[in-house]
């Protein structure tokens, strides 16, 4: 399962349910899909055929909504 926890422009935002442990987020977009580390710093993880104007907005999304995908991250994996 691989809940949606937020959609901004063509893209969506996930979490797998079967995680490694380090806080991330993972993003879907019409032309590919990215891995970002939420922490300890919001860091790029690995992407497939996403431009980098694409890599840049959503790095800006991620950083926009850093706090809520930490709290959808607590609530989804809780400890």
């Amino acid at each position: 399962m691989s809940p949606t926890i937020h959609r901004e422009k063509a893209y969506r935002f996930y979490f797998n349910s079967s995680e490694e442990p380090r806080m991330h987020v993972h993003i879907e977009g019409q032309n590919g899909k990215a891995k970002f580390w939420l922490e300890p710093i919001i860091a790029l993880a690995d992407y497939h055929e996403l431009k980098t104007h694409e890599l840049n907005e959503i790095e800006r999304l991620v950083r926009k909504h850093e706090e809520k995908f930490r709290n959808e991250w607590r609530r989804h994996f809780p400890q």
